[in-house]
């Protein structure tokens, strides 16, 4: 049997762990982290709809003060889930995506803030035995199947009301600050629109303040392999054989994408326009091209399609505010904003965070600005964060 794990490009892995295992971790981590259920009932989505039962996952690290008000929310990006620190057992293998910044005497020092973080709705992985989620493969209690396609369209605007939900539960009536990347940006961004007198500072890292029609064209090729997929079936599969395919294909173009060529060449250096079996046979592929399917493949096993879709929808229809335009949409903004872009980020280029950062300077708003600088391209805001500790710590004390 294909022993995917071997195929799943050990250079990868290596630059991976490289990355995140940086000098940061010679301090004391968080260590041993414990994951968390929240549920609601009856949730009321923004377009009017209501799920009889939202499920997420959440996480915590530092403690909370009697006041409850030294609260940090991290919201997470499109492929990744509320583990945004420390590790589950001794035995993982490497730690939350930003442990090289959360934890004690770090950036986002859990000595002096409680840092929340949770899973969203829709997560892309609903089978990791790690997630929990609500989406189009939670079974209905109307009908005892799988919603699919009967679950509701989801936003960015219902991420933000679900953590709001958690937040409310746990007594939290202010937020020191919201930090997120890419997804996780436009929660972060959305929350101090939605919520301004509820949170003072918001980080946003590779994101933006609105989708423009580029990026929406852009994040549809995602979808598009897996409504191609014949065992899709509009959504019914649950019962079927999954698009796996498709969803291999998708997850296959969400890595091509958030990567840029400066690492991809590096990690796929082995691939050359030379190859001789593409030359004799138009059905055999390039090495990069199985190489990153058999990663992508691998992927599949936790992943699935429709709440890939859904999660491209959300973020489709992400603009911060949801009002008619960027201008009006950041106008209720009180919190200090931040924008950490990476210079090279091919995905959410950089010119979306300057336009937010700009407009919210027109409206009189305290707004900064800096890039990363890295390799990684779209994934330097998750590998390459650590370069701007002194200024989130900065950025975070500041009164």
């Amino acid at each position: 049997m294909l022993n995917l794990k071997k195929l799943v490009i050990p250079a990868m892995f290596a630059l991976l762990q490289g990355a995140c295992m940086s000098s940061s971790q010679a301090q004391d981590s968080i260590g041993l982290v414990e994951k968390q259920v929240f549920s609601s009932q009856n949730f009321a989505t923004y377009n009017g709809q209501q799920i009889a039962e939202v499920r997420v996952g959440w996480e915590a690290y530092g403690e909370l003060n009697a006041a409850k008000d030294n609260v940090i929310l991290i919201t997470h990006f499109f492929s990744g889930n509320s583990h945004a620190a420390g590790r589950y057992t001794s035995a993982d293998a490497l730690p939350g995506y930003w442990d090289a910044i959360i934890g004690p005497g770090k950036a986002i020092d859990t000595d002096a803030y409680y840092v929340i973080s949770s899973d969203t709705l829709v997560n892309q992985e609903p089978y990791n035995p790690l997630v929990t989620t609500t989406g189009p493969a939670t079974i209905n209690p109307a009908t005892g199947s799988p919603y699919a396609l009967d679950f509701p369209v989801v936003t960015i605007r219902d991420f933000v009301n679900v953590q709001k939900a958690l937040l409310d539960s746990l007594g939290v009536a202010s937020l020191h600050a919201v930090v997120g990347a890419s997804m996780g940006s436009l929660q972060a961004l959305d929350w101090a629109a939605a919520y301004p007198e509820f949170v003072e500072r918001v980080i946003s890292v590779i994101g933006a303040g609105a989708v423009d029609p580029w990026t929406i064209a852009s994040l549809q090729q995602w979808a598009n392999p897996i409504i191609a997929d014949p065992n899709w079936n509009q959504g019914n599969y649950y019962s079927g054989e999954a698009p796996t395919a498709g969803l291999r294909q998708a997850l296959g173009m969400v890595t091509l994408q958030a990567m840029h060529p400066q690492i991809f060449n590096q990690v796929y250096a082995s691939s050359s326009a030379r190859e001789t079996a593409p030359l004799h046979d138009i059905r055999a592929n390039f090495s990069v091209v199985n190489l990153l399917n058999a990663a992508a493949q691998a992927r599949t096993t936790f992943a699935d399609a429709n709440h890939l879709l859904y999660l491209v929808r959300a973020n489709q229809l992400f603009m911060a505010g949801f009002a008619e335009n960027l201008r009006a949409g950041l106008s209720p903004i009180s919190a200090k904003t931040l924008f950490l872009p990476s210079a090279n980020d091919l995905l959410l280029q950089p010119y979306l965070a300057q336009e937010a950062h700009r407009t919210l300077q027109e409206l009189g708003k305290e707004s900064y600005y800096e890039e990363i600088e890295g390799p990684w391209g779209h994934l330097n805001g998750v590998y390459m964060l650590e370069q701007k500790s002194a200024l989130i710590r900065e950025f975070l004390s500041a009164q």
